[in-house]
């Protein structure tokens, strides 16, 4: 009687495991997020119509295999929507692709500062995005403010959400250092690292339009360079042709 217990016991929790497996990775798309998608995501909005379709089947993989959660207010589906895009972006032409450096995302209301403190308004308070670690190991926190701003400001160069994702592909052999050898299979990695230095010695001797932050370290650099690629490809392209076709190598892209 008590092994036939333990073992209905037993079957009960795998159906169940299951169960929770299942329905996490199944996400149907939502038809009216199609029409926030060309109104908020100018990647998407460029797209032909099959690719969006695929856009959609890969954002919703992502959102069934990461979960997201808010601070201090309740999460929208244009939170999700503009999460899921800033993961898809800069992978949408692997044709296979999963983050296993991330596990669940947290949003706070606006920015905060290494505390992790956004009440206090001090000038402390600016970080607007960071891939976790230690404690925070497969983590990101992003700020929803900048978020936002990312996708609504179409002329800035810059995307907190993307910088953060470049980050997790960066990190995928282990080390967040500017040279994402999962992108770079058939690349020189000794070509590659001449220009960022040289391009980093051009933004510290404010001779460059690449934001400041890019200047501090490689793989600032490579986020930043990345935020610029996609949200201002053809200016990219006019003035830093090398940096573009190096770019456009690493993620596939062509525009």
């Amino acid at each position: 009687m008590l092994y036939n217990l333990i073992f209905i016991a037993l079957f009960c929790f795998v159906i169940y495991v299951f169960y929770k497996m299942y329905s996490k990775k199944v996400k149907v798309f939502p038809p009216h997020w199609h029409t926030i998608l060309l109104k908020e995501v100018a990647f998407y909005k460029k797209l032909e119509p099959s690719e969006q379709k695929r856009f959609q089947d890969r954002m919703m993989q992502f959102l069934g295999e990461v979960y997201i959660d808010s601070v201090d207010f309740k999460i929208e589906e244009l939170d999700e929507i503009l999460i899921a895009s800033s993961a898809v972006i800069p992978v949408f032409s692997f044709k296979e692709w999963h983050y296993p450096t991330v596990t669940g995302i947290l949003v706070y209301p606006n920015n905060f500062n290494e505390d992790f403190e956004f009440a206090d308004q001090s000038k402390t308070k600016r970080i607007a995005g960071v891939v976790g670690s230690g404690r925070l190991e497969g983590k990101m926190i992003l700020s929803r403010k900048a978020l936002y701003h990312g996708f609504n400001n179409k002329t800035d160069k810059s995307n907190t959400a993307i910088h953060e994702f470049v980050h997790l592909i960066d990190k995928m052999d282990d080390n967040i250092d500017g040279i994402p050898e999962v992108l770079m299979q058939n690349m020189n990695a000794i070509p590659w690292l001449k220009l960022v230095h040289d391009k980093m010695e051009a933004i510290n001797n404010d001779a460059s339009d690449i934001r400041a932050y890019g200047g501090t370290k490689q793989a600032e650099f490579f986020a930043v360079a990345s935020e610029y690629f996609f949200e201002r490809p053809k200016l990219m392209k006019r003035k830093h042709p090398e940096l573009f076709k190096m770019m456009a190598e690493c993620f596939r892209v062509k525009f």
